[in-house]
C-alpha cells in the first residue's frame, strides 16, 4: 500500500543547541552537525522492528522542535527516508544491518533549486534573503553532492523511474 515517508528534516537540532556550526552569521543548516543522526536511525530502526516510532515535529521556520508524533508503518510496504542528510544516514543504516536500497533522484539542479525556493517561500521556512543565499549554495554544491551519493552506493534514477520502482 505505498511508501511511508520518514522526513529526515524532522531530526534537525534546535537553533540554540550548543556548538552548532555557523556560516555567514547564521547556523549552517546544511552541515550534518546540525542534524540528529542517532535519533533518525533510532526512529528508522523502531519502524522496521516495532512498526512504529516517536519522531520529532520540527518547525524549520522556528528552527526548533515543536513537539513529537508517532509514525506507524501500518499497511505500508516501504519506508522512504528522505532529506538532505540521507547520504549521512546510509553508513549508519548499513552498520546497523538494516535493509536499504539507496536511490538518488537525479534531477536538473536548476529545477531542484526552483522547486526548493518555491516550497520554502510558500512555507515561510526562513527569510527570503536566507532562502536565496542557501538556495544558491545548494545549487552550487549539488554536482559534488551527487558524486558523493553515487560513490556511496546510491543509484541515480529520474523521478519517473524512481516512482515506478517504488510502486512495484
Amino acid at each position: 500500500m505505498g511508501a511511508l515517508p520518514l522526513r529526515l528534516d524532522d531530526f534537525y537540532r534546535d537553533a540554540d543547541a550548543p556548538g552548532l556550526p555557523c556560516a555567514h552569521g547564521i547556523v549552517d543548516w546544511d552541515d550534518p552537525a546540525t542534524w540528529d543522526a542517532v535519533g533518525a536511525l533510532t526512529a528508522l530502526t523502531g519502524l522496521l522492528q516495532d512498526g512504529a516510532a516517536v519522531v520529532p515535529t520540527y518547525s524549520i521556520a522556528q528552527s526548533r522542535r515543536v513537539g513529537e508524533h508517532t509514525v506507524e508503518v501500518g499497511a505500508h510496504q516501504l519506508i522512504v527516508a528522505e532529506g538532505i542528510f540521507a547520504l549521512d544516514l546510509l553508513p549508519l543504516i548499513r552498520e546497523a544491518g538494516l535493509p536499504v536500497c539507496p536511490l538518488y533522484l537525479d534531477r536538473n539542479r536548476w529545477l531542484v533549486a526552483g522547486l526548493r525556493l518555491r516550497r520554502d517561500l510558500a512555507q515561510h521556512r526562513k527569510s527570503p534573503r536566507v532562502l536565496l543565499h542557501r538556495g544558491w549554495a545548494l545549487l552550487q554544491a549539488q554536482p559534488a553532492q551527487r558524486d558523493r551519493a553515487l560513490a556511496a552506493g546510491f543509484r541515480p534514477l529520474t523521478m519517473r523511474a524512481a516512482l515506478a520502482e517504488l510502486a512495484d
